[in-house]
């Protein structure tokens, strides 16, 4: 993924109603902006445009279905979403640890 995929994903990802959003399909096996606007505290309307977001960065796909479009959760992509935040969050957590060892490090001097 390049770095402005990985922005458009962070962004995705980043807002509580997607990611509940993306737990539904899941759990569900999919749904319509229909089906998802009676489970989320939003409209029709705006699960329809978060619907477009997470379809942009491909963690969902859709197919017609009658007169609405049914989404589905890609699974590959989601799969590399999770790995590339998993990373992301390793890097912080070694960067923690040396901020970790250095306030120790200055702590310690400043007790002796």
């Amino acid at each position: 993924m390049n770095a402005v995929i990985d922005d458009e994903l962070w962004s995705a990802v980043g807002d509580p109603i997607r990611r509940r959003m993306l737990d539904l399909l899941l759990t569900e096996g999919g749904g319509t902006a229909t089906t998802l606007s009676g489970r989320l505290p939003v409209t029709r309307q705006a699960v329809a445009k978060h619907l477009g977001v997470l379809d942009r960065v491909g963690l969902v796909h859709a197919t017609p279905s009658g007169r609405e479009r049914r989404y589905e959760v890609d699974e590959a992509q989601l799969a590399r979403a999770v790995a590339q935040l998993s990373s992301v969050g390793a890097a912080w957590d070694a960067r923690l640890s040396r901020i970790k060892r250095i306030a120790e490090a200055i702590h310690r001097s400043q007790e002796g």
